[in-house]
């Protein structure tokens, strides 16, 4: 890539695809683990996560390669319907975000460039925070940390984070 490390655009339905894969490549997997069957993807629990993409109160946006417009990978938010709880569930009025990056686009930023757009776009739709789950020994808790998440709940695997705006 070029200096520029990607570019952002906004999710559009058709890219619904590629958000299942971002979604799978979401699910922390450790250094010594084997990762999930992408059978996982079809668990109502993760699945509630893209189910119906496009509906009020579900953004993202998409990282794409500058020089050849390739995905990068994503970072999306949906606030739950009455009865639905995620994983990063806080309160109701609160969404949910999700992002990952496919393997090969970790590690230069592009994760942070995703996230600040994520939290300006939450801002814009008067959003009074975002909230995510994350595995504790994930690296991308320094990342949460450093935009200003911090922990409100969680159990000795996972961490529930929320950015107050």
């Amino acid at each position: 890539m070029n200096e520029t490390r990607c570019t952002l655009r906004p999710a559009r339905l058709e890219d619904e695809e590629f958000l299942w894969q971002i979604l799978y490549q979401a699910i922390y997997v450790g250094p010594e683990e084997a990762p999930p069957p992408v059978s996982i993807l079809d668990e109502p629990a993760i699945a509630q996560y893209l189910q119906g993409w496009g509906r009020a109160h579900d953004y993202g946006w998409i990282a794409e390669n500058p020089a050849n417009g390739a995905p990068l990978g994503a970072a999306w938010f949906r606030r739950w319907q009455p009865g639905q709880r995620g994983y990063g569930f806080f309160r109701d009025d609160i969404p949910e975000l999700t992002i990952a990056l496919l393997p090969e686009a970790r590690g230069m930023g592009i994760g942070t460039e995703l996230m600040q757009r994520l939290i300006e776009t939450a801002r814009q739709h008067g959003y009074p925070g975002l909230s995510l789950s994350v595995a504790r020994e994930n690296p991308a808790v320094s990342l949460y940390q450093r935009l200003g998440f911090q922990e409100v709940g969680g159990d000795d695997h996972s961490a529930v984070m929320v950015l107050f705006l």
